[in-house]
């Protein structure tokens, strides 16, 4: 699963399997490590308890959580995202996006994710 950060803004990209797991178990992770005892766990999870995409964020843990109900749709169908605000404060909105991680057109094959989705604009059998 791929996190990126930009200013106000997450998004997490997840290849097949990593879907296949949220929609099996209802929840994937991963961590970055950045010494011994010293890391950053991001994890998308399902939940009842929300009604729209929301994050949580304390201590070394970031959750992004997704409506239980939305979950079945987007694991079992070509849809390709996610998308919602959390207010921050009065004056200010935290964008979040969850999307299925496509393989790159470009770039040397073995750089390629075997398991990223297909990319909608590849030709047939470049994918």
């Amino acid at each position: 699963m791929k996190l990126r950060i930009l200013e106000n803004s997450v998004r997490l990209r997840l290849t097949q399997s990593e879907v296949q797991a949220l929609g099996e178990h209802g929840h994937v992770e991963a961590r970055i490590r950045f010494r011994p005892g010293e890391y950053l766990v991001y994890k998308l999870e399902a939940s009842s308890g929300v009604d729209h995409l929301a994050v949580r964020y304390g201590g070394d843990h970031l959750t992004v959580l997704v409506p239980a109900a939305q979950v079945a749709p987007w694991v079992e169908t070509d849809q390709v995202s996610l998308e919602g605000t959390q207010r921050v404060d009065a004056n200010e909105v935290l964008s979040i996006l969850v999307e299925k991680d496509f393989q790159c057109l470009h770039g040397p094959a073995h750089r390629r994710d075997d398991d990223a989705f297909p990319h909608p604009e590849a030709a047939e059998g470049e994918a």
